[in-house]
């Protein structure tokens, strides 16, 4: 289902064109979003999107929320992680599966200068992760304008999930990351000469090794197991005090299921906590049945317009 639903063509029949905007995250990262604006947008809760490693405001899954949820009358800001979408060049850093910063400036902002009132946060993966993470690090008190999280295949455990994706059977999917991660640095570092060491770089062909390597030092952690550990919204999970909504499959090749069964997790009374048969990574197909079939973009909405 992962696969098919990758390769699958769709079509967003509600979806209008976006406004492009760019965010100002730090003084040397600036990250682009498509924004989605109802015509009385400051009446409207206002849904923002988080895609997961190496993808962005593009993705299927992403445009397929966005179309459902716009059809709803929420407004809808697809966000890039710093450096995707084609944005290398705006950022002189990495983003990494615990960047929760930027998420958090972009709702800021929106409050503050477009005067939006209400929030809701869904993320796919790691931005499942980021969306969790955050809720966790606001607890009760911060950002009360965010009112719901929501969270699609969610690597909550950084660690068990590339542990995941090292099994045989997922290689294809880690050279593909790697693939794509190698891809960018080479572009970063034609935007930025001498900010990255590429010698061995074509060498390197695990998630692991590129983070021990380049996100874990340039993010200040010590070494790849450091960063998965501290990076995994698991950390912070117990203070999530707002609606959460936490969706995975039990087939996902690379989110072992009995994450999902940490106590931390499952005591927390504000976070639902749903694991389907069937759904794979950042998929969930069914058969169409007055909708186009896609379960997650749907329950994740449903959810979000009882909250928001």
């Amino acid at each position: 289902m992962t696969l098919y639903a990758w390769a699958r063509s769709r079509r967003f029949p509600s979806l209008p064109a976006p406004e492009t905007r760019y965010f100002d995250v730090a003084s040397d990262a600036r990250v682009l979003a498509h924004c989605h604006w109802q015509s009385d947008r400051q009446s409207r809760p206002t849904v923002l999107l988080l895609h997961g490693l190496e993808s962005s405001s593009d993705a299927h899954y992403v445009r397929g929320i966005a179309d459902k949820a716009w059809a709803l009358g929420f407004n809808v800001v697809r966000l890039n992680q710093r450096n995707c979408g084609g944005t290398e060049h705006l950022s002189r850093g990495l983003y990494h599966s615990g960047l929760t910063a930027d998420p958090l400036f972009v709702l800021t902002e929106l409050r503050d200068r477009d005067g939006l009132s209400t929030f809701g946060v869904a993320g796919y993966s790691l931005g499942g992760n980021l969306a969790i993470k955050l809720a966790g690090e606001l607890a009760a008190a911060g950002l009360p304008e965010l009112k719901a999280v929501c969270a699609v295949s969610p690597v909550l455990e950084l660690d068990q999930c590339v542990r995941a994706i090292e099994r045989t059977e997922n290689r294809l999917y880690e050279w593909n990351f790697c693939r794509n991660l190698q891809g960018r640095l080479r572009r970063k570092a034609h935007a930025f000469p001498g900010l990255f060491n590429l010698d061995g770089l074509w060498k390197i062909w695990s998630i692991r090794a590129f983070d021990e390597r380049y996100t874990a030092p340039h993010h200040g952690f010590d070494g790849a197991s450091d960063y998965y550990h501290r990076a995994s919204a698991m950390r912070v999970v117990e203070h999530v005090a707002r609606p959460a909504l936490v969706l995975s499959a039990a087939d996902d090749p690379f989110v072992p299921a009995d994450i999902f069964d940490a106590p931390v997790l499952r005591e927390n009374p504000y976070v639902t906590t749903a694991v389907t048969p069937q759904g794979g990574h950042c998929a969930f197909v069914e058969e169409p049945n007055g909708y186009d079939g896609y379960f997650a973009e749907r329950e994740v909405l449903e959810f979000l317009a009882q909250h928001l």
